[in-house]
């Protein structure tokens, strides 16, 4: 299957781990941009006009969750107040906001959710589908396909 080549992802990506590098750089070492943008392809082919489905359950291209909103920490956009109710779905829908919840996520819960004795995509991939504390199930389905064939397509520049 070939992704779709968007390069104004991926410069916004680009610039959006630059940034994350100077706000998280650990979550931000462990976590790789490929992986970043693999676990994006699998989740919403990284399509930038992703909203809040009805009710706000879940948004942006990383189809974040309030509760997993809350669990990485709660980030706003502008400083926004925690406290307001758009709090959640503008850091989800806001791309820079987005990544550094994902990150801040997977430095939290960060896990050998596979047991194969390292923590790696695989691994982040499971805990952002499944959660920090359910990741040991394994994905499957269209999510696993996508997380695959996104990574093989990095592989030459993995080694």
């Amino acid at each position: 299957m070939n992704f779709k080549t968007n390069n104004s992802f991926d410069i916004a990506l680009i610039v959006l781990l630059s940034l994350s590098l100077l706000v998280n750089s650990q979550a931000a070492d462990v976590l790789e941009d490929i992986c970043l943008r693999c676990i994006c392809e699998a989740t919403s082919d990284c399509d930038l006009t992703k909203r809040c489905t009805k009710g706000n359950d879940v948004c942006g291209i990383f189809q974040l969750t309030w509760a997993y909103w809350h669990d990485a920490g709660q980030l706003t956009v502008n400083n926004e107040s925690t406290e307001n109710q758009s709090a959640f779905p503008n850091c989800a829908n806001d791309p820079i906001c987005a990544v550094n919840t994902v990150l801040n996520y997977m430095q939290i819960f960060a896990q050998d959710c596979n047991g194969d004795g390292q923590i790696n995509c695989y691994d982040y991939a499971s805990i952002h589908k499944l959660g920090g504390y359910g990741c040991k199930g394994g994905i499957s389905g269209s999510y696993a396909t996508k997380l695959d064939q996104c990574l093989q397509s990095y592989e030459p520049k993995l080694k």
